[in-house]
């Protein structure tokens, strides 16, 4: 394995480059100098300085690193534990039953493992919905945890133990936002909590909260059932919804709420996995570009879903996809050419979290004076890495995680030849390991495995008529 040192510049030679650039310039065989934690040059055959740490690139891509606008991170100790609920199981298991049981070591043991598998995977920017801080203490504990993390983190402060705007206002909780909101090892704060209907509108006091602390609000909208468009309508007329507002799912929303988000400069955050699985209702990457709103792509929560943003960007292009087909046949009609593009969700991947976060000036692209977070994919032991001639059809439909063979995270790097090189991974596995012993312990076996394997309703099978030949059909 290549041996890089700390702070030694970097140059990746001859791969393909997309650059992510207004432009989306592509450089077929391009080099990307990194010095000094930011992007210094890209273009072919880089003159580098001396002592420069050299990575070969060919017949990989180069990218900027991905950015997922909406994860809840402290859920990850849970993997796949959730993978057959629905929407409504998991409200009742995390909001009703069980998520008050996690303590602030395990809020922290599900952010750190979190982490580690964002960057592995080429996610170099994340979103921690971080919604299970029902104490400061469980607060403190996923912040240092983020902190301490490689990559970078946007915490998103959230407790859905208690209304919004009695914890935003709570002095404690103030000051862990304000050391997210200002601590260089974060990339940020937000606050995050949800609408549903009132017409009281009692949110409003954490909308100023998030006003008066500087920092944006994240809520989910459109949740079928949950938040829909009674509460898009209160924070419009109360005059709350602001520039950069990110509203996350946007699926059940109607046309005249996503005006109303368009209007006002809001951005999406399309977890598609999560809305074709939970019942969020159809992801609504097709309705979103229509309404002219920026979307970003975000994994939800591995409790369920993947956690790569691969798979976020196959999701949405075959639910958009299947959608324009599905509306195209209602009206006896047929698709010949398709308006969402594999470019398109590379761009949501990457320029898309950028903008969503207000940080597309810094991070988002491979341009001269950017942060230089950097992925490679590249797989020399891989049949699916040849032949690559369309790289953003790469991208999305071939390439995964195994792929990715070197991240940089403001020009360090963090997996290196497709080994995690950041972190320490034995001890976050110590510390999963003793939160499913904990949580499984708190439940008991029989609630624990009926958590998991939850009943199947009874089905239906409809009468075939089709089932006999005329042959064969009884006789009277």
């Amino acid at each position: 394995m290549s041996h890089i040192t700390l702070g030694q510049p970097i140059v990746f030679r001859n791969g393909i480059v997309l650059q992510m650039d207004d432009a989306h310039t592509v450089i077929p065989d391009g080099d990307v100098l990194v010095v000094d934690g930011k992007i210094a040059q890209v273009g072919p055959n880089l003159t580098v300085p001396d002592g420069t740490a050299e990575i070969s690139a060919q017949g990989g891509i180069l990218m900027p690193g991905m950015i997922d606008t909406h994860r809840h991170m402290w859920q990850t100790a849970m993997r796949a534990y959730g993978a057959d609920w629905t929407l409504t199981q998991y409200f009742v298991w995390y909001y009703l039953e069980h998520g008050m049981k996690f303590r602030p070591q395990d809020v922290a043991a599900g952010d750190l493992l979190s982490a580690l598998d964002a960057v592995e995977s080429g996610v170099t920017t994340s979103v921690d919905w971080s919604h299970g801080l029902r104490t400061p203490e469980h607060g403190e504990a996923a912040l240092d945890a983020l902190r301490s993390s490689p990559g970078r983190y946007v915490l998103a402060y959230g407790n859905i133990t208690a209304p919004p705007a009695q914890w935003t206002h709570d002095p404690a909780v103030r000051r862990i936002i304000e050391r997210a909101r200002d601590d260089s090892q974060m990339f940020g704060a937000q606050i995050a909590f949800d609408v549903p209907e009132d017409p009281s509108f009692p949110e409003r006091a954490a909308f100023e909260a998030a006003k008066d602390l500087g920092v944006t609000v994240t809520t989910h909208a459109g949740v079928w059932g949950a938040t829909n468009d009674a509460g898009v309508k209160e924070m419009y007329d109360a005059g709350v919804m602001e520039p950069g507002t990110i509203y996350v799912h946007c699926a059940s929303l109607s046309d005249d709420s996503l005006a109303m988000i368009a209007a006002t400069g809001g951005v999406a955050s399309l977890a598609t996995e999560s809305e074709t699985t939970c019942g969020q209702g159809y992801p609504p990457s097709n309705r979103i570009r229509q309404h002219g709103i920026q979307p970003s792509l975000s994994i939800d929560t591995s409790v369920w879903m993947s956690a790569d943003m691969f798979s976020a960007m196959r999701a949405t292009i075959g639910a958009d996809r299947a959608m324009e087909h599905h509306t195209a046949h209602q009206k006896g009609e047929t698709i010949t050419h398709l308006k969402l593009r594999v470019e398109d969700v590379v761009d949501w991947a990457t320029r898309g979290g950028a903008k969503a976060l207000g940080k597309w000036d810094q991070i988002g692209s491979l341009e001269p004076g950017k942060l230089a977070d950097v992925v490679l994919i590249k797989n020399d032991d891989s049949p699916t890495m040849v032949p690559i001639i369309n790289p953003y059809g790469h991208v999305v439909y071939q390439a995964g995680r195994g792929d990715v063979h070197t991240v940089l995270v403001g020009g360090e790097p963090v997996k290196l030849e497709g080994k995690l090189v950041a972190g320490d991974l034995a001890s976050v596995k110590s510390q999963i390991a003793d939160t499913v012993e904990f949580l499984s312990g708190q439940l008991g076996e029989e609630t624990w495995r009926g958590g998991m394997f939850p009943d199947i309703p009874e089905t239906e099978i409809l009468t075939n008529p089709y089932q006999y030949r005329k042959s064969d059909a009884p006789v009277d």
